[in-house]
Formats: C-alpha cells, sequence, structure tokens
C-alpha cells in the first residue's frame, strides 16, 4: 500500500499556491484596474505559499516559525482571499476585525504551543476558525448569484473547504489526532490532501472568475458607447432586423425614432466639448427614463440617436416622441438644447431596417426644415 507522507502534500499544495499567486498577479498588471480583488486574491496565495514553506521546515525551524508564524500567514492568506471576493463584488471589507480575531486566535494557539502544548486545542481552534472563514467566504458568493459556472465552483469549493474543517473537527474527538501536522493516520491524511486540492481548486475559480468579469465588461464595450452608455450603431441595426423579422411572423407593429439635437455644433463651440459630452449623456439618461424596458436606444454617431419601440403603433410612437421633445425642451441642466424626430413603423412586409432607418431620418430631415424642436412622421 503507497504511504502519502502529509508534509510532501503540504509543499506540493504551497507551491501550487505561489504558481497560481503568480498568474494572478499577471491578471492584475494587464486587466482592467476596474475589475477589484485580484491583486489580493494573488496575495492571499502568496501568504500560503510562505506558510506552507515555513509549516514544512517542521522540524529543523523552531516552532515559533514553522508552527506559530507558518499557521498565522496561512489563515491571513485564506482571509486575504475572503477580502479579494469581497473587493470583487462591491463590498466593503471589515479588515478590523477580522484581523483581531485572526491575531487573538494565534496568540491563544501560541499558549498551547510553547505554554501549555496540547495539539488537540490548537487544532480545534484552527478547524473552528477556517471552518466559519470559509463559511462567510462561501455565502458571500452565494448571494452575488452562482448562475456562471465560476461562481458555482467558487462557491462549491468554499462550501467543501468549510464541511472539511468541521469535520475534522468532530472527527478529532473520535479518532486520535497524533501530535502534530505531519501525522500520518489515513484520516487525517485525506484532510489534509483535501485542503490542499480544495486551495488549488479555489485559486482556479478565482482566475475563472476574473476572467468572466473581464469576458463581461468587453461584451458591455462591444455593444455600448462608452461615453453615454447608450446602444451601438452595429448592436442596434441587429436589434432592429431581429425585431422586424419578429414583427413579420406575428403581424406586429415597431416604432423607430431618429433624433438629433438641435444646434449641437454651437454648444461645442461656444462651452467646449465637455459640455457638449454632458450634454450627450444627460439626453441619454433622460431617454431612457422615458422609454420602457423593452425599448431600446442606441447613439448612431455624434448627436444622432435612434430608440427602437417595439409592438408599438405610430399613434403610440408620436406620444413617446413628443413626450422625449417636450423634457429635452424643459431640461434643467445647462447649457440648454432642443431635439427634431422623425418616427416611422414597419409598413410592408418588404421592410428592411434601411428602409425604415430611410424615412424615419428622412422625416427627422424635415422636422429639422420646419424649424426643428418638432415631430415628424413617415
Amino acid at each position: 500500500m503507497i504511504q502519502i507522507d502529509p508534509r510532501t502534500v503540504i509543499l506540493l499544495g504551497g507551491v501550487q499556491s505561489g504558481l497560481m499567486s503568480l498568474v494572478l498577479y499577471s491578471l492584475k498588471r494587464s486587466y482592467p484596474a476596474s475589475i477589484k480583488g485580484i491583486g489580493e486574491w494573488a496575495a492571499a496565495l502568496l501568504l500560503v505559499f510562505v506558510g506552507t514553506g515555513l509549516a514544512t521546515g517542521h522540524g529543523r525551524l523552531h516552532d515559533f516559525f514553522s508552527v506559530s508564524i507558518a499557521r498565522f500567514l496561512i489563515v491571513s492568506g485564506l482571509y486575504l482571499a475572503y477580502v479579494g471576493s469581497q473587493r470583487f463584488f462591491g463590498v466593503k471589507p471589515r479588515v478590523r476585525a477580522w484581523m483581531t480575531l485572526i491575531t487573538g486566535v494565534a496568540l491563544i494557539q501560541m499558549w498551547f504551543t510553547f505554554v501549555q502544548p496540547n495539539y488537540h486545542a490548537r487544532l480545534a481552534l484552527a478547524n473552528i476558525l477556517a471552518g466559519y472563514l470559509f463559511a462567510v467566504h462561501a455565502l458571500l458568493v452565494f448571494k452575488q448569484g452562482a448562475s456562471t459556472f465560476a461562481r458555482g465552483l467558487t462557491l462549491g469549493v468554499l462550501a467543501a473547504m468549510s464541511a472539511i474543517q468541521w469535520m475534522r473537527l468532530v472527527t478529532s474527538f473520535i479518532w486520535p489526532m497524533g501530535q502534530d501536522v505531519f501525522e500520518t493516520a489515513p484520516h487525517h491524511v485525506v484532510y489534509v490532501t483535501s485542503l490542499v486540492f480544495c486551495i488549488l481548486l479555489l485559486s482556479v475559480s478565482m482566475v475563472l472568475m476574473a476572467t468572466e468579469r473581464l469576458r463581461t465588461k468587453l461584451e458591455h464595450l462591444a455593444k455600448h458607447d462608452s461615453l453615454t452608455n447608450a446602444l451601438t450603431r452595429r448592436h442596434m441595426n441587429e436589434a432592429c432586423a431581429q425585431e422586424l423579422e419578429r414583427c413579420r411572423r406575428h403581424g406586429r407593429s415597431m416604432a423607430l425614432l431618429v433624433m438629433d439635437l438641435d444646434h449641437f455644433k454651437s454648444i461645442n463651440d461656444s462651452y467646449g466639448h465637455q459640455a457638449g459630452d454632458l450634454v450627450l449623456v444627460n439626453f441619454v439618461s433622460m431617454v431612457n427614463a422615458l422609454l420602457r424596458q423593452p425599448d431600446q436606444l442606441g447613439r448612431f454617431g455624434g448627436e444622432e440617436f435612434v430608440a427602437l419601440l417595439p409592438d408599438t403603433s405610430l399613434d403610440e410612437a408620436i406620444l413617446v416622441a413628443e413626450r422625449i421633445r417636450a423634457a429635452c425642451a424643459l431640461a434643467e441642466h445647462p447649457p440648454a438644447c432642443t431635439v427634431s424626430i422623425g418616427v416611422t413603423t414597419n409598413q410592408k412586409d418588404k421592410d428592411t431596417v434601411d428602409t425604415l432607418l430611410a424615412r424615419a431620418d428622412a422625416a427627422m430631415y424635415r422636422a429639422k426644415a420646419s424649424g426643428r424642436n418638432r415631430v415628424e412622421t413617415a
């Protein structure tokens, strides 16, 4: 029968943590700064790497380093992973309270190491603290929704790590635990190996969550205008084509609004481009507040915007356009700016996105020619 050495397992786990720390650190350097928590994850695994390195030196190093400092670094690393997840999900960490708890437990463990040696007491304290830490970490991930593979994996790993700690605590009162972490009893080896494997899986899940967040941001940037957060022209064309096809299948009506801000160039010339950008941002915010959830608003370039209104008749679309025009004219954010709007609906089975846009665009130019700050139909 093959005998597994816990010291070797712990050492390999530490090396894996060190390598994954480098991976996360490289992600931190290359990913946008808006993705928080990656640096804390990298530092957490680095602490685990150093702590396990000291722990495997037990017997060759003084117990203060190989037991007390090693355990403190490992637990601090596991807590720092929790801090990283809090920052990743936008939750404010309570560092002082947690570090006070971790330091207090470390001091009590030192008492049971040097003053009144008791390995079982040290083990029980470590299991309780780690089991609770993994549980609250898992709860944090659960509250964010485990709808993706990365979050589901993270939640499952943390729940398993917490369960391992509580099971180890219970069985320590049933089965002999030996005198140190390098005990070769089969059940002890299983606990150590399982925990080391779970730490590796946790580091992998951190990488996956960061990658998932980056993909989400890139998808958002591909579909949304970077200034106003309105949809891009390409995405609006695709949305209009899909809605037009749905209207053909079900015999429904859709409306398009082409909107162009009046005398926008004069705003840039008189107030500067930053003021002009603010006008665009405020306009999009105002229009979105007036649209329904299924409606979509896109920026087609400069000061021109298009709104897609599914299941909307021409009369209903005109009412929406008039509300937008009136709200823009009464906007309290200086500089003042009005809007000219062209409205059209799908009229023929042979309509395409281009023909719809052309009709709405022509109606918008008629509104411009008729004095601006108007709504025209086609």
